[in-house]
């Protein structure tokens, strides 16, 4: 007859939990991955956006966009201000 496990000897180790890979069994990402990645991303974009704000380039590209937005918003003005006058002198 088989000799019975000893109570001292240790039993074999539990089944191992299956790793999280971040994917159901159909092959489907779970939420916490997708949130994971999401996050990772949006780390990753603002620290480049201050990274490049802080450099003299970043700076310089950032001052031609300013200018040029101020440049649009006063021909804007000068369009809108000269169909009023074509509105005034059709009356």
């Amino acid at each position: 007859m088989p000799e019975e496990p000893d109570a001292n000897e240790p039993s074999a180790p539990p089944p191992a939990e299956p790793a999280d890979t971040g994917y159901t069994p159909g092959g489907v990402p779970t939420f916490e991955s997708v949130r994971e990645k999401i996050e990772t991303r949006y780390g990753t974009a603002i620290g480049a956006s201050e990274l490049a704000a802080e450099t003299p380039q970043g700076r310089t590209v950032e001052e031609q966009y300013d200018a040029r937005q101020r440049a649009a918003a006063e021909r804007l003005a000068e369009i809108r201000k000269s169909m009023h006058r074509d509105e005034d002198d059709a009356q």
